[in-house]
C-alpha cells in the first residue's frame, strides 16, 4: 500500500462506462470518493458515461478492459499493474469478471488490496464448467454482495465465509427520484408525449428490451386480465427502454400482443430521459424479470417515487419491496399469477394508494439510498486499507 501517499487513490475497474447499473455504480462510488477528498481513477475500454465521470472530478484511462480474451486478461493485468505503479494506487475495486482476473493479478504483484462486487447472478455453464471463471468475483479481500439474495449465492455456491462479505444494497438517488421533485409540466409534457389516456390506469415495465426482462409474459398477463373483463381491457402498458438496436425482439412483443388480442394495449418507448416523471405517470410498475436478478433497482426506484409495485417472488425481490404492503408478488415466469397480483394493485382505493405511498418512500429512504450505499462502500475501503496496513507493518 503506498502509505505516504497524503491522498488516497482507489482504482475501479469494469468492461465499458456505458449505461448500465454496475456503471451507474461505478461513478456514483468515483463522485463520491471525490467528494470525500479521495482521487478516483476508472479504467475501461471506454462509453458514454466517461463525460459524466470526468464531470464529477474523476478520472478515467481507457485500456482494453472488455476483452475476454485470456492472452488480453494477461496483457491487461501487465497494464493494470504499471497504472497501479505510476499513479499511486492504494486499492483496486473489480467490478465485472475479465477485469476482475487482471486486476488480481495486478494487485498481488503490487501488494495493494482487492475489493470486489459481485453483481450478478453468473450462469454456471454446462457442468458447472464456468464456477472457476466467476469465482474471481469473490476473490476479493472483502467481497460487496449487492443484495443478501447475492449473499446467499455467494456462500452456497462459492463457499466464501461469511465474515469476508458485506451486503451493500445498490442505492437510489434521491435527488432525482422525489415525487416532490417532479413539476407538474414535466408530467404534462410527458403524458402528452406518449399520448397517455387521461383516464385509463397506466402499467409500466421499464427494462431494455430483451427476453429476460419478461415483456412477452406481462403480455401474457395483460390477455389474461382482458380475458377476466369480457374481452375489453381498459388498461395502457408502457414498456420503456433501450432497444440496443434488436428491433426484432420489438417487432415481436408486439406482434405478440396483436396475437393475444391487447395490441391496443401495448406501447414501447424506446428511450426516456425523465425516469421519474414516468413513474409519476404510472398507476403500477411491474417488473417481470424471467430469471432471478441481483438487486432490482426498478422495485427501489418505484417505491421511491411512490408507486406500487409488482414483482416476481424470486431473487431479491422481498427484500426490496414489502410484500402485500408496497407491493405484490407473483409466480415467477406464470402469467395467471401476474395477472392477478395485477388486479389487486389496479383495484387500489385512493386513500390506499396514498397510505402505500408513504410507507414505500419511507422504505427506500430507510434502506436503499445512493447515499447510504456509497458511504457503506467507502467504510469498506477505509476497512480493507487499515488491515492491510496493519498486515503490512506486522510482516517480518
Amino acid at each position: 500500500m503506498h502509505s505516504t501517499t497524503a491522498i488516497k487513490t482507489n482504482l475501479q475497474v469494469l468492461p465499458r462506462l456505458v449505461m448500465g447499473g454496475v456503471e451507474r455504480g461505478t461513478v456514483d462510488i468515483a463522485k463520491a470518493l471525490v467528494q470525500a477528498g479521495w482521487r478516483a481513477i476508472v479504467a475501461s475500454a471506454g462509453g458514454p458515461m466517461v463525460r459524466e465521470l470526468e464531470r464529477c472530478g474523476a478520472e478515467h484511462i481507457t485500456l482494453p478492459l472488455a476483452t475476454k480474451s485470456p492472452f488480453a486478461i494477461r496483457r491487461n493485468a501487465g497494464l493494470l499493474a504499471d497504472l497501479i505503479r505510476t499513479q499511486k494506487v492504494d486499492i483496486v475495486h473489480a467490478r465485472s469478471r475479465a477485469p476482475a482476473w487482471s486486476a488480481k493479478q495486478a494487485a498481488a504483484t503490487t501488494g495493494i488490496p482487492l475489493v470486489t462486487t459481485f453483481h450478478g447472478v453468473y450462469g454456471l455453464g454446462p457442468f458447472g464448467l464456468k464456477k472457476s471463471y466467476n469465482r474471481i468475483m469473490t476473490e476479493g479481500e472483502t467481497v460487496i454482495a449487492v443484495s443478501e439474495f447475492i449473499r446467499t449465492h455467494i456462500m452456497t455456491n462459492y463457499n466464501v465465509p461469511a465474515e469476508r462479505i458485506r451486503v451493500i444494497h445498490r442505492g437510489v438517488d434521491l435527488s432525482t427520484f422525489d415525487p416532490d421533485r417532479v413539476p407538474a409540466t414535466r408530467l404534462i409534457q410527458l403524458t402528452s408525449k406518449w399520448r397517455l389516456p387521461e383516464s385509463a390506469p397506466v402499467i409500466m415495465l421499464p427494462g431494455r428490451f430483451t427476453t429476460i426482462k419478461g415483456h412477452i409474459l406481462l403480455v401474457d398477463a395483460l390477455a389474461e386480465l382482458a380475458r377476466r373483463k369480457g374481452g375489453v381491457l381498459d388498461v395502457r402498458c408502457l414498456m420503456v427502454g433501450k432497444n440496443q438496436g434488436h428491433t426484432s425482439y420489438s417487432n415481436s412483443i408486439l406482434e405478440h400482443a396483436a396475437a393475444q388480442g391487447v395490441g391496443g394495449n401495448v406501447q414501447l418507448v424506446e428511450d426516456c430521459n425523465d425516469m421519474p416523471a414516468a413513474y409519476m405517470a404510472t398507476d403500477v410498475v411491474v417488473s417481470a424479470t424471467t430469471r432471478p436478478e441481483a438487486f432490482g433497482r426498478v422495485m427501489a426506484e418505484a417505491q421511491s417515487m411512490g408507486r406500487p409495485v409488482v414483482a416476481p417472488s424470486h431473487g431479491p425481490s422481498d427484500e426490496v419491496l414489502i410484500p402485500g404492503v408496497t407491493g405484490w408478488l407473483f409466480t415467477p415466469n406464470d402469467p395467471i399469477s401476474l395477472a392477478d397480483a395485477l388486479d389487486r394493485a389496479l383495484r387500489l382505493r385512493q386513500d390506499e394508494r396514498m397510505a402505500l405511498a408513504d410507507i414505500a418512500v419511507a422504505r427506500v429512504r430507510d434502506h436503499f439510498t445512493n447515499t447510504e450505499m456509497c458511504a457503506k462502500t467507502l467504510a469498506v475501503y477505509d476497512d480493507v486499507l487499515t488491515r492491510h496496513g496493519t498486515d503490512a507493518n506486522d510482516s517480518p
